[in-house]
C-alpha cells in the first residue's frame, strides 16, 4: 500500500521517477518509482548518515553485485543500484501484494496448504539466496510480499553492508527486528558471527507468526523478546504437526543444529499439509474489497524496561515495514469547535459521524511536515500535547504557551523536532532523547544539531483522534518509540518489542512560522 510523496522527498533518481511512498525503515525509505521503460520499480533510498561514509559505500556496492547473483524465483529481482549516487539508492522487482504480517493481521493465522505453502515459499527463496552466497539477515513476516505470481522475498543480502560499518552503531546496535533474530545475532560481533543459520532460525520464527498470529519467544519489550530467544525454549503451541518438528530444529539455540535451507526445503516438500483443513477466517465483505488498515492502536498490557545491552533496534522492523508508514489525507482543526459524537471507523481510529470530515478541521499535515507550520504535537490517547519546558523532560500539557509548540524540520526523510520558544541565550531547542541505563529513555531540549538523538521518524498511525485529524507515530531509529506511561503521566522513548504502540499524535496547526 503506497502514500503520496512528503514534501522534501525526491521526485527523481538516477532514470527512476519517484511516484509515492511505500515505507520506510532504518536504512532508508522506500519509493514506488517507474523505470524508463515505463515498468513500476520498489527504489530503496539509503539514509544520510550511511551516504557520507566510504566504508558504506564500498560494502553495499558489494552486497549488491551479490545479490544480483541470487535467482529470481520466490525473490524480488534486484535490478539497478548506485553506490556513487547522493544518496546511494538500490532500484529491486516492485512485487505488487501484501506482506504475510498484513495477511495474519487482517485475516488471522494461516492453516494447512496456506501455511504449508508459505513454509515451501520461504524455504525455496532461502535456499536460492543462499545458494548465491548471500545472508538475509532480516527475514521477518514484513519481508514476505504474497503477490498474484506466488510468494517473494524481500531485502535480503544488502543488510550485511549496514551492520558491518560499525561506526555507524552504538554498542550492541545491529539491523533486523529481535523477534526473529538467532541467539548468535546477540553477539558484539555479530557481522562476523552470522551464518546462513541465522536465517533458518528467522524462518522458525515466521513460519510460527503465519501459523499462530505470534512469535515462538514473544516478550513484553525487546530486550525481554531477547532474553527468551537467548535462554528459553520456543512456544510452538498451536503449529501444526509435522510442521511443529521441523520448525523446533529450525529454532535450536546452536546454529550447528539447525538444518540448511536445502533439508528444510526437502523435508516440506517429502511431507504433506493436513487433508482437511479448517477454513482461514476472513473478513465479513460489505462492497468492493478495501486496503488493509493498522489494527486499534491500544495500550500494551504489560510494560518492559530497555536494557542497555540491546542498544537500538530498527524502527521499521517493530512497525512493519511491508505494510510501510503511510501518510494520511489532510486532515482538519478548529480548538474552539464542538465535535460531534465518535464512532470507530475502520482504521482502529475515531471519527465524527457522518461521512466527511469536519469543515472546521484545516491543519494541513504535508505543511507542518514540511516545516513551514507551527504546531502542537496532541497526545491523542490522552487528550493532552506534548510541551517541552525550558529544563527538565518533556511532559504533558493543556497547550498553552510556547513550551507546546513544535516546528518539523526535515532533515532527508527525518525530522529535527524544533521548540518555538529558543532558551535563555535564544538559541533555538530541539527534541532529543536522553538514554537512561535503568529504564527507558526521556525526552530534553538540547541545542539543534543533528545526532543520533535528535532525528526522529515520523509515520501514519493509519487512524484519527477525536476532532478527525490524522494519526502519527514518533519514534527514533537508536532508541525507539514516543509512548506515554500513564501511572507515571510521563513521555518516555523506548523500543516496542511485542508490544502494542500505546501513544500517537496529531498536529494542531499554529500558524507560520
Amino acid at each position: 500500500m503506497s502514500s503520496p510523496l512528503l514534501p522534501g522527498d525526491p521526485r527523481h533518481l538516477g532514470g527512476y521517477a519517484l511516484e509515492a511512498r511505500l515505507g520506510q525503515g532504518g536504512m532508508g525509505a522506500v519509493y514506488l518509482g517507474r523505470a524508463p521503460d515505463g515498468r513500476p520499480v520498489a527504489v530503496k533510498v539509503v539514509r544520510l548518515e550511511y551516504a557520507h561514509d566510504p566504508e558504506f559505500r564500498g560494502r553495499f556496492r558489494s552486497e549488491v553485485n551479490r545479490a544480483r547473483q541470487v535467482p529470481p524465483f520466490s525473490t524480488a529481482e534486484v535490478l539497478d543500484a548506485d553506490p556513487d549516487h547522493e544518496p546511494p539508492y538500490l532500484v529491486v522487482e516492485y512485487v505488487d501484494g501484501p506482506s504475510l504480517a498484513a495477511v495474519v493481521r487482517d485475516r488471522g493465522p494461516l492453516t494447512g496448504s496456506a501455511l504449508h505453502g508459505v513454509a515451501v515459499g520461504i524455504a525455496t527463496a532461502l535456499t536460492a539466496i543462499h545458494g548465491a552466497g548471500v545472508i538475509h539477515r532480516d527475514l521477518k513476516p514484513g519481508n514476505v510480499l504474497l503477490a498474484l505470481g506466488g510468494l517473494k522475498v524481500i531485502d535480503f543480502g544488502i543488510a550485511r553492508a549496514f551492520e558491518a560499518t560499525s561506526h555507524h552503531t552504538v554498542t550492541g546496535q545491529m539491523m533486523g527486528t529481535v523477534a526473529y533474530m538467532a541467539p548468535e545475532r546477540f553477539d558484539a560481533d555479530s557481522a562476523r558471527t552470522t551464518g546462513f543459520a541465522a536465517d533458518i532460525f528467522s524462518w522458525g520464527a515466521v513460519v510460527t507468526y503465519a501459523a499462530t498470529g505470534r512469535t515462538p519467544f514473544a516478550g513484553d519489550s525487546a530486550p525481554a523478546t531477547a532474553m527468551r530467544i537467548l535462554t528459553q525454549p520456543p512456544d510452538l503451541t498451536g503449529v501444526p504437526a509435522p510442521l511443529a518438528g521441523l520448525v523446533r530444529q529450525s529454532l535450536e539455540k546452536d546454529p550447528a543444529d539447525r538444518p540448511t535451507a536445502r533439508e528444510l526445503l526437502d523435508r516440506l516438500l517429502a511431507s504433506q499439509p493436513p487433508a482437511q483443513e479448517p477454513p482461514v477466517p476472513r473478513l465479513p465483505v460489505s462492497g468492493p474489497p478495501q486496503p488493509w488498515q493498522p489494527p486499534p492502536v491500544t495500550p500494551p498490557r504489560r510494560r518492559g524496561r530497555a536494557a542497555s545491552f540491546l542498544g537500538a533496534l530498527v524502527l521499521l522492523g517493530a512497525l512493519g515495514v511491508g505494510g510501510g508508514l503511510l501518510v494520511a489525507n489532510a486532515g482538519s482543526d478548529d480548538p474552539g469547535a464542538t465535535a460531534p459524537p465518535a464512532s470507530t471507523g475502520p482504521s482502529g481510529g475515531t471519527r465524527p459521524s457522518g461521512s466527511p470530515v469536519p469543515a472546521a478541521a484545516r491543519t494541513d499535515p504535508e505543511a507542518v511536515l514540511a516545516g513551514t507550520r507551527r504546531t502542537l504535537l496532541h497526545m491523542a490517547e490522552i487528550d493532552r500535547d506534548l510541551a517541552l519546558p525550558a529544563t527538565g523532560a518533556a511532559r504533558a500539557s493543556d497547550g498553552t504557551g510556547e513550551d507546546a509548540q513544535f516546528v518539523l524540520e526535515p532533515y532527508g526523510v527525518d525530522y529535527l523536532i524544533k521548540s518555538v520558544r529558543p532558551d535563555a541565550q535564544g538559541r533555538e531547542r530541539c527534541l532529543a532523547v536522553r538514554p537512561d541505563e535503568n529504564g527507558p529513555a526521556s525526552l530534553v531540549a538540547v541545542e539543534c544539531t543533528t545526532s543520533k538523538a535528535t532525528i526522529f521518524e515520523i509515520g501514519a498511525a493509519g487512524g484519527k483522534d477525536d476532532k478527525g485529524r490524522p494519526t502519527y507515530v514518533i519514534g527514533n531509529d537508536t532508541y525507539g518509540l514516543v509512548q506515554w506511561d500513564d501511572s507515571r503521566r510521563t513521555v518516555y522513548v523506548q523500543e516496542v518489542g511485542d508490544a502494542e504502540v500505546d501513544l500517537t499524535f496529531s498536529f494542531v496547526d499554529r500558524g507560520p512560522r
